[in-house]
């Protein structure tokens, strides 16, 4: 049993080690977060357009912004399934990186490329936000 538990240095390694894909971590929940918030936004502003009046002459028009803002949705929920991807990537290589220092293996099999899955997913879901970025860049967004 006392072979199982590991020695300060030991853990102080897998301390160190596990760092980098900690603030990956953090920075993917930040990201999630902004993303969350903004399409909150979008939803909200979907709403309250789908909620004006046919018959409101000075405020129809501004419906015909709905589907600029369902593709601001559609690029910002899937960003956000994206970025959640890979912060379970990151969470599965924090696990990886401690089982194998408690398990005594030498090395985290899988850890590079798993690191790599979870950069090219944070990185699409940037591409994606980029893209509602330039979506929501609509003079249209500024009428109520």
């Amino acid at each position: 049993m006392l072979d199982f538990v590991p020695d300060l240095q030991t853990l102080t390694s897998t301390f160190s080690q596990a760092a980098a894909p900690t603030f990956f971590l953090g920075a993917v929940a930040a990201f999630v977060s902004l993303m969350s918030t903004r399409l909150s936004t979008v939803v909200e502003r979907i709403k309250t357009l789908n909620s004006i009046a046919e018959d409101d002459p000075a405020r129809v028009h501004l419906k015909t912004d709905v589907e600029r803002l369902r593709r601001r949705a559609r690029y910002l929920n899937s960003g956000i399934s994206a970025a959640l991807r890979a912060g379970m990537c990151a969470t599965a290589l924090i696990a990886i990186l401690f089982v194998s220092q408690l398990a005594g293996l030498k090395y985290a099999y899988g850890a590079g490329m798993i690191f790599i899955v979870a950069t090219a997913l944070l990185g699409f879901a940037l591409f994606r936000f980029s893209q509602e970025a330039r979506l929501g860049l609509d003079e249209a967004d500024e009428y109520h």
